[in-house]
Order: structure tokens, then C-alpha cells, then sequence
């Protein structure tokens, strides 16, 4: 169904995506955004193949590939043995690519579809049902009539009714220029573990926009008690306890400057049962939220923006909602559930799931059937990712 009026609150990367597609679809698009120039919040992501093909249909995919970083592993190592490997397909490997990098390619897709941008003010109440539109307030302003709303907010929307989870641990994160005497391969992500109280990561991601040095990510697993107390913490202290854990990481930690370098981030998990209401349709973490184990959080948001602009296509703006949560239901419980059996194998107090991921789990993953899952995990297909289509 094309010409509909339609507003999206945030302009993160579901929004963005959401916003280039149903412009591209021929949909008079609103986004809303709280700051008065819109900007990423975080560090480094992986799109995923899938993810790639999302960017591809709206307009982004060729920015996207000249800013990002192919990676085709992902190797992880504890007490010298590797006890994660896991590699893509050959001629679909994973984009890495910082946050920023990865907006600036969806920002310009969007504006030049023609979406237009409220910026400025938050979206603070929830859309008020008139007879058959939907106003949005943004501050003092009324945005709209819309006849569909979009809510891509993330984790902080104040149209969601998701209540997740909190999860034990989380992570600081940081990016830095990739060192000239690095020893780590620049085409893969390196972490390294301690049980799975400890963890480490180095993700190369590409290039920010203006700017031709290669990045790297870096990340250093922490108990969500303890990130509070991150900005006083004993950087100096901090950065030789890595740097013993990992001396490959050691050229990486020398790009940051303090604490305020590093962003904690926090974890929650949630899924809604029905991700829509009257004329309203919450996508990304505004729906689903779990940990970032899978690399799948940008991949989950980009997804539901495709499959909410093929619902529009087939189906009126009243029925839209429920056939965009039937189409995504069953990969996002999929991953929902993978992500919460693995993630405590990485991050936990458990003396019990990390023998079991070194001796049992990681034996069998080199087994070709298991390799094969494994590949069509991490890259977001290892169930039709919007059922009933043949997209992509």
C-alpha cells in the first residue's frame, strides 16, 4: 500500500533503515529525533549478510562496503586453546564498521529518498489515536497526522512497552586507530577469555566517513554492578590487567587516552509478544532486546525495517502491523533463544558452562555439520529471516 503518511521516532539504525525503505516505497516519511543533530551512540557492530541485503534495498550498501571492514572469522581463545571459530561463507563475509559509519551511509540513503527530519526534541507521550491517524508530540509541536507511526526509539523509547531483563554483565567499549605494530589479523574478530568472568575483544571496523586511518574496536567484558563505577576507575591499573590478560591487545590500549575513552554499555533481554498496536509498530530494541553475543542487534533492526516495508506492499495500513510481527516472529525468537543458551557460556559467574564450552561445546563445533549451523548463525540465515518471502 503506497502514499501513506507515516512518522518514525529515532533515528538510530532501524529508524534509518525504515525510513530510506518506506521512502524509497513511495510513503510521505516523518523521522523524529530527539537531538538536535542526529548522531550514533556506541562504538563498533557487524551487519551480518542479511543485514548487507537490508542496506543494499535501501539505498546504503555501496557507502557501507567502501567504509566497512569484510571479516570472515571469528576466533576466540582460552588458556591457549581455541574455543571459538567460526567462519562465514566465502563470498558472504560479516561488514564490520563503526557506528558512525554505518549512519552516515543510512542518513544520506534516507534524506536522499526524501524522508524529511523533525530533530530537536523528544517524542515524550504516546501517539494519541484520533479517528483514523495518529498525532505524535515532539516538545511543545504536534508531528503528524500519520496513519502509521513507527518506533524504532531502541532500548530508551517512551512508546515501548517492553520490559526486559537486565543481564549480569556488560562491557566497556572503545575505538581506536589500528596500531601500525599490531599482531592480531585485520579480517577477523580476536577475543580472548578467563572462565566467563573475563572477556576481550578486537573487532576491526573499517573507516569512519572523512577519514581514510583503519579502526578497531575494543571491548573488555565487566558485572553490570561494576559499571557504574567505571568513569573513576584506575585506568593505568585497568589497562596493565588487559594488557597481562592479552599482550596481543596491548598496542590497542595504547590508543586510549582514560576512562572516558571506553562507553559502558549495558544488557537487557525481551522480546513483546506483539510488537504493534492500532497504527503503531515498535521495531528493533524498541521490540526485542538480548545480548550482543551473536553480533545480531543491527542485523534484528534492519530486518524488521524490511519487513515491515514488504507488509505495507501486499497489505492495508490495518493489517501492516500484524503480518510485519508474523513475518519476523519466528527468526527473532530463533535468535532470542540462542543468544540467551549462549550468552552465559561468556559472560557469567559459572564455574560449570565455561568447561563445558572448552571441552565439549568447542570439539563439536569443528564438526562440518556443526560448522555449517554455526555459519548460517552468525550470518543471520539460519532461519528464513522474513518468512514467507523470497527476499532477499
Amino acid at each position: 500500500m503506497a502514499g501513506l503518511r507515516i512518522g518514525i521516532v529515532g533515528a538510530g539504525m532501524g529508524g534509518l533503515a525504515a525510513a530510506a525503505l518506506l521512502a524509497r516505497a513511495g510513503h510521505a516519511v516523518t523521522l523524529a529525533e530527539r537531538f538536535a543533530t542526529p548522531r550514533p551512540v556506541g562504538s563498533g557492530l557487524v551487519v551480518q549478510p542479511v543485514g548487507l541485503a537490508v542496506l543494499d534495498a535501501a539505498g546504503a550498501g555501496e557507502v557501507a562496503r567502501h567504509l566497512g571492514q569484510p571479516i570472515g572469522r571469528m576466533l576466540g581463545h582460552a588458556g591457549g586453546r581455541a574455543v571459538l571459530d567460526v567462519s562465514y561463507r566465502a563470498t558472504a563475509p560479516g561488514l564490520a564498521m563503526h557506528r558512525a559509519a554505518l549512519f552516515h551511509a543510512l542518513w544520506q540513503a534516507a534524506m536522499a529518498a526524501g524522508a524529511q527530519a523533525a530533530t530537536g526534541a523528544a517524542v515524550t507521550a504516546a501517539p494519541l489515536q484520533g479517528d483514523t491517524r495518529m498525532l505524535l508530540r515532539q516538545g511543545a509541536e504536534a508531528l503528524g497526522p500519520f496513519d502509521l507511526v513507527v518506533d524504532a526509539g531502541g532500548a530508551g523509547s517512551a512508546l515501548s512497552p517492553l520490559v526486559t531483563r537486565p543481564l549480569p554483565f556488560g562491557a566497556v567499549w572503545g575505538h581506536v586507530v589500528w596500531p601500525a605494530d599490531a599482531a592480531l589479523p585485520g579480517d577477523r574478530l580476536s577475543q580472548r577469555y578467563l572462565g566467563a568472568r573475563r572477556m576481550a575483544g578486537v573487532l576491526p571496523i573499517g573507516r569512519l566517513p572523512g577519514d581514510d586511518r583503519p579502526r578497531a574496536a575494543v571491548f573488555w567484558s565487566l558485572p553490570r554492578a561494576t559499571l557504574e563505577d567505571w568513569p573513576a576507575v584506575d585506568f593505568a591499573g585497568w589497562r596493565a590487567e588487559v594488557t597481562a590478560f592479552w599482550p596481543e591487545m596491548a598496542p590497542f590500549l595504547a590508543g586510549l587516552a582514560g576512562a572516558a575513552d571506553m562507553t559502558p554499555a549495558r544488557y537487557g533481554h525481551g522480546t513483546m509478544a506483539r510488537p504493534f498496536a492500532p497504527r503503531l509498530v515498535h521495531i528493533g530494541d524498541a521490540a526485542h532486546r538480548a545480548s550482543p553475543q551473536l553480533g545480531q542487534g543491527a542485523n534484528m533492526a534492519l530486518l524488521d525495517a524490511m519487513a515491515l516495508t514488504l507488509a505495507l506492499q501486499t497489505r492495508p495500513v490495518d493489517a501492516a502491523p500484524a503480518e510485519y510481527a508474523r513475518m519476523r516472529r519466528w527468526h527473532v525468537r530463533a535468535y532470542q533463544a540462542m543468544s540467551a543458551g549462549f550468552t552465559p557460556m561468556y559472560q557469567s559467574d559459572s564455574r560449570l558452562l565455561p568447561p563445558l564450552r572448552d571441552h565439549l561445546l568447542a570439539p563439536l563445533s569443528r564438526l562440518p555439520v556443526v560448522r555449517h549451523v554455526l555459519t548460517a548463525l552468525v550470518s543471520g540465515d539460519m532461519i528464513p529471516p522474513i518468512a514467507s518471502t523470497r527476499w532477499p
